[in-house]
């Protein structure tokens, strides 16, 4: 299976003005199409630096990053938003859903910022709503669905572009054990069906749930943790 990702010698260095901190020392990353990986690490050892690098949201210092055989690392900041949006669909902890609109509006909302007309927008939506469980919730704002519906929609927007990638930052960090086994299986849904699936969390029962485990500590890479069953 070919590499939707390919990492090499990514670097990344902030200059604080007093002192250079390397967030990432080199960091070397292969995901192949349909892979579910997890990169677990603590606070402070360089996961959301490679998260935003993987989300295209920065680019390294030096490396180079290739998604989809394409090289990002030296993109324009319009270049990265028009790969962010086209490319890679998001799932956060806080779930960002606009409290104003309705599920369908807020899975509607990459597809207007893409300029996809309105009787598309709506028939996309739709169907990303009902392949995660809530065809019977598309006109309920954020505030009237529990936790684990609010996440389920903010997946449905990760999916509304049918993205070579779903990018998921802490996506149950905010969510009850039974929301938790909820939103896992419908990750394990999206992998049988194909998706390219990161995980980033800090969580060991989160991440052990992925097909590959690989750990980042103080801004490198371990060998993967191990394959679950």
């Amino acid at each position: 299976m070919s590499a939707l990702l390919r990492m090499a010698d990514v670097r990344k260095t902030y200059d604080t003005g007093v002192v250079a901190v390397e967030a990432l020392r080199g960091v070397d990353l292969e995901v192949a199409e349909g892979d579910f990986v997890a990169i677990m690490g603590p606070s402070g050892s360089g996961k959301s630096t490679l998260m935003h690098i993987l989300g295209c949201l920065d680019i390294p210092t030096s490396g180079t990053y290739e998604l989809s055989g394409v090289d990002v690392s030296g993109m324009t900041e319009a270049e990265l938003a028009d790969v962010r949006n086209r490319r890679i669909g998001f799932v956060f902890q806080q779930f960002n859903l606009l409290a104003s609109m309705t599920a369908l509006r807020n899975v509607e909302l990459p597809l207007v910022y893409a300029g996809v007309g309105k009787a598309e927008r709506r028939e996309r939506a739709l169907e990303s709503l009902a392949r995660v469980g809530l065809a019977d919730r598309v006109d309920h704002r954020p505030g009237e669905l529990s936790g684990g519906q609010q996440q389920r929609v903010s997946v449905a927007r990760a999916l509304v572009t049918d993205p070579a990638l779903i990018l998921a930052d802490e996506p149950t960090g905010n969510l009850d054990s039974v929301s938790t086994r909820d939103v896992l299986q419908l990750f394990h849904d999206l992998e049988d069906a194909g998706r390219t699936i990161v995980l980033i969390t800090h969580e060991a029962d989160v991440a052990k749930e992925a097909r590959r485990v690989v750990r980042i500590t103080d801004g490198l890479l371990s060998e993967d943790a191990g394959v679950s069953a």
